[in-house]
């Protein structure tokens, strides 16, 4: 797997790491089906944004991108993904890129002019293949600049200019142009074809189209499959440091728990845009503490939950196109039979259904009995606290069993007061810190 990673210009937030979660429950559903997943997330840390942010910061280009690269990797250690196989650097393969080039040039792809280096889009029937683009409507977004043949070129290197970073080659100094990067870094460790290759439904075009134009034009077969994740946004917007609209992930995870803002990212189709809010996230981790809660209770009753086996129906969602709501309808499903017997005083059953309900939530990186999420400290305040409250609802529903309304009514006030609300649900009562 090959997936876009960040160009490392500003803090990261939810809308950034959205697809790197998606590309972390497929990575993690592949490896359960037993395969060998070599997974490549890059670093963009050389780009006319970075360059034009640290100046205007007064700090160095090369400083500025690594303490946001080191921002990038603190959230998504944060948020469960694995680590990457590798996260190559976009500095660290300029020889890589030169070579890529000299390719082009030789196979009458490529051309250079004034300094800077233009791939031919004309030269390469398939283009446009990719993102459905009519080559009498490709627009780059690049300016026309002297030399360049065609409107429609795009830039594979950028002659030097003052103060900016440069690299020498056979056609002066410079630097890469954006697309060039990922092509030569996938194929230096994945191969000249390789199987997936995923980023965000942004980068379709033109990005990912003229990776694969300038990388097939080259003589590579390149990525097999395409995925691509929809976007987050806010007040119907698409969440960019541009537009200003942003959610960073240092001031979320003050006000949630990472694994909830981890099972929020992940529940819809990964091609599905997510509309953020407050209310939708907030709700959405109530239905993260409801599996916590069972499992909580199972292991109570039993002592251990082990990590069983997913459900047919579950690895059949997850096997067609990761198809997340649907598995997480199974989770939710289990977690309900698995309340309904501990209801039932069918321990056995209970703890039948924990397991699956771990096998699933493992799956999907959010298992709340994992270490990975009880060794921090914020999960372990929630870890006493939902003891305490799980023991007085236990207490309330015995109560409520007993017919002794007085007392279950006396618990919830008491819960009420410290500022736990209670809500009974067809799955059992649900709590919920107030704000």
């Amino acid at each position: 797997m090959y997936v876009c990673g960040a160009t490392v210009q500003g803090v990261p937030h939810i809308g950034h790491v959205r697809g790197a979660l998606n590309y972390d429950v497929l990575r993690r559903w592949l490896l359960h089906n037993g395969l060998d997943v070599l997974m490549v997330r890059n670093v963009t840390d050389i780009d006319d944004k970075i360059l034009t942010k640290a100046a205007d910061a007064d700090r160095p280009w090369w400083e500025w991108a690594a303490t946001h690269e080191r921002a990038f990797e603190d959230a998504y250690q944060a948020l469960g993904c694995l680590p990457p196989s590798i996260a190559p650097r976009a500095t660290g393969h300029v020889t890589q890129m030169v070579e890529l080039i000299q390719r082009l040039i030789d196979r009458g792809h490529a051309y250079p002019a004034d300094g800077d280096v233009y791939f031919s889009v004309t030269s390469f029937a398939g283009y446009g293949a990719l993102s459905g683009q009519r080559l009498d409507e490709v627009q780059q977004g690049e300016t026309q600049a002297e030399g360049k043949r065609d409107p429609r070129d795009f830039t594979l290197w950028k002659g030097s200019k003052p103060g900016e970073p440069s690299w020498p080659t056979p056609w002066g100094r410079g630097r890469p142009g954006w697309h060039l990067e990922c092509s030569a870094m996938s194929t230096t460790y994945l191969g000249a074809e390789f199987d997936i290759h995923g980023g965000g439904v942004d980068l379709v075009f033109p990005h990912h189209e003229n990776e694969r134009a300038q990388s097939e034009a080259a003589g590579d077969p390149f990525a097999r499959f395409w995925l691509h994740n929809a976007w987050v946004t806010l007040s119907g917007e698409k969440m960019s440091k541009s537009l200003g609209n942003v959610v960073s992930i240092p001031e979320m995870l003050r006000r949630y728990r990472a694994v909830e803002l981890r099972y929020y990212l992940i529940q819809p189709h990964y091609r599905s845009t997510i509309e953020y809010s407050d209310e939708a996230l907030t709700e959405s981790a109530q239905g993260f503490r409801r599996i916590e809660q069972f499992l909580r209770r199972a292991a109570g009753s039993a002592g251990e939950v082990r990590i069983g086996k997913v459900p047919a129906e579950f690895a059949t969602a997850l096997d067609d196109d990761l198809g997340t709501p649907q598995a997480f309808a199974v989770l939710h499903n289990t977690v309900r039979d698995g309340n309904a017997a501990l209801d039932a005083a069918d321990s056995a059953k209970a703890v039948e259904l924990a397991e699956t309900v771990r096998a699933m939530t493992s799956v999907l990186g959010v298992d709340p009995l994992s270490t990975a999420w009880a060794d921090t400290e914020e999960s372990s305040g929630t870890d006493a606290l939902g003891s305490l409250v799980e023991a007085m609802l236990a207490m309330r529903q015995q109560a409520r069993a007993d017919k002794d309304f007085a007392k279950a009514d006396a618990i919830r006030d008491q819960l009420t007061h410290a500022g736990i609300a209670v809500e009974d649900t067809p799955n059992g009562p649900m709590w919920t810190v107030r704000d």
